[in-house]
């Protein structure tokens, strides 16, 4: 029976600290301690604070959670048992008395007044209990319907809600407004740090799952399926570039701009890519219409691309003289154009991508850059070859 408590106070301290305070909490218990206290947890919770436990604790402990970080679905995922219920009609000093009496009084950042149903009416800070008078009753000085999440919300649209509100807790009700439970700011936030940082990867086809301590062939197999899809599209790039072999051939100098306009073109895809990302991740799409972010993206990639390709051209028809190609000024403008042409296209396609995979119920972050540079490619070294033939070779 002793033991039974221990492992719930060790669950709630745990539960109310980062996980990798919690994990140094539990490096000093024995395994089945540790196996005891995770089974108790949120998976969220328990998977993060595996990552950070002893690797010989880690090994050791039998956890039936597992030992990869995922990124929680809903909000009942992240979610931990609520303390601090309180009847509404309940006084000031009743409230005083259950705090000083309850063994998890300092894991208690709000009380919670709930009706005869169990459904969640106000919020109390504990500061507004010291300055009111002990008889009156906390409808008196809760804060009435207050913000609150619910069970099955996707935890993206979780962060998106507290995003500005910023509480160290936020209630949780389900469908009926009873209290469910709790979720820790920091929870929430450490699911979208979590989850942009993943993005980085799966831009480039690596699961969100995989980790510097995930196996060997379990990390081949999440990554070489997004190499072959890779190679698939870039054949079809090497394909347009073969369609203009003959000009190639006789305009040698435009082989070494090819890399040129592919590098510019591509960056300038990743920014939109890597802004409409986070703005999908923040929820910022949702208030900007598609058309007005394409515009902008459109817009700053002719502006950035005509600036790269004043430079780009001068290079070229100093390196064209130098080298003794025809058509000099010709070859610069083709260059410029097909700069400008690149580089307008890769930014609307930088936000096309993410939110067309979105669309069709894809993660939008999923190998988003294998399609970009797919697309950028066909386009710009199109674009330039096509340029070369018509304006060069006339």
């Amino acid at each position: 029976m002793e033991e039974s408590q221990r492992i719930r106070d060790l669950v709630r301290a745990v539960a109310a600290r980062v996980p990798l305070d919690g994990a140094v909490l539990l490096s000093r218990e024995s395994a089945q301690t540790v196996s005891a206290v995770l089974d108790e947890l949120p998976r969220g919770l328990a998977d993060d604070i595996v990552a950070h436990l002893p690797p010989a604790l880690r090994e050791n402990a039998e956890l039936t959670n597992t030992t990869e970080l995922e990124i929680p679905g809903t909000v009942a995922e992240l979610m931990e048992p609520a303390l601090g219920l309180l009847p509404e009609q309940a006084t000031v000093q009743d409230a005083i008395e259950y705090l000083r009496n309850s063994d998890n009084a300092r894991q208690i950042t709000y009380l919670y007044a709930v009706d005869g149903d169990e459904r969640l009416t106000g919020l109390v800070v504990i500061r507004d209990l010291l300055l009111a008078s002990p008889d009156q009753p906390l409808s008196e000085i809760m804060l009435p319907s207050p913000f609150a999440l619910t069970e099955q919300m996707d935890a993206g649209d979780a962060i998106t809600a507290a995003v500005h509100r910023h509480y160290p807790v936020y209630p949780v009700v389900d469908g009926d407004g009873r209290l469910r439970g709790v979720v820790r700011g920091w929870r929430l936030f450490e699911r979208q740090a979590i989850e942009i940082t993943a993005q980085t990867g799966q831009m480039v086809g690596v699961d969100k799952d995989e980790r510097v301590y995930t196996g060997f062939w379990e990390a081949f197999r999440m990554r070489h399926p997004w190499l072959q899809i890779n190679l698939v599209t870039a054949f079809a790039a090497a394909f347009v570039v073969g369609l203009f072999e003959d000009t190639i051939t006789r305009i040698v100098a435009l082989a070494a701009f090819l890399p040129v306009l592919a590098g510019q073109s591509g960056n300038t895809g990743s920014q939109a890519l890597a802004i409409t990302l986070r703005g999908l991740t923040l929820g910022d799409m949702k208030d900007q219409p598609i058309a007005r972010v394409l515009r902008k993206e459109a817009l700053l990639g002719a502006l950035n691309g005509l600036l790269v390709g004043l430079v780009a051209g001068a290079a070229m028809w100093l390196y064209a003289a130098q080298t003794g190609a025809a058509g000099a000024p010709m070859l610069a403008l083709t260059i410029l154009i097909a700069m400008v042409g690149a580089c307008t296209s890769s930014g609307i396609f930088g936000v096309l991508v993410p939110i067309t995979l979105r669309r069709f119920g894809a993660d939008p972050a999923t190998a988003s850059s294998i399609f970009l540079t797919t697309f950028t490619d066909i386009v710009g070294m199109g674009l330039m070859l096509m340029l070369a033939t018509t304006l060069v070779s006339a």
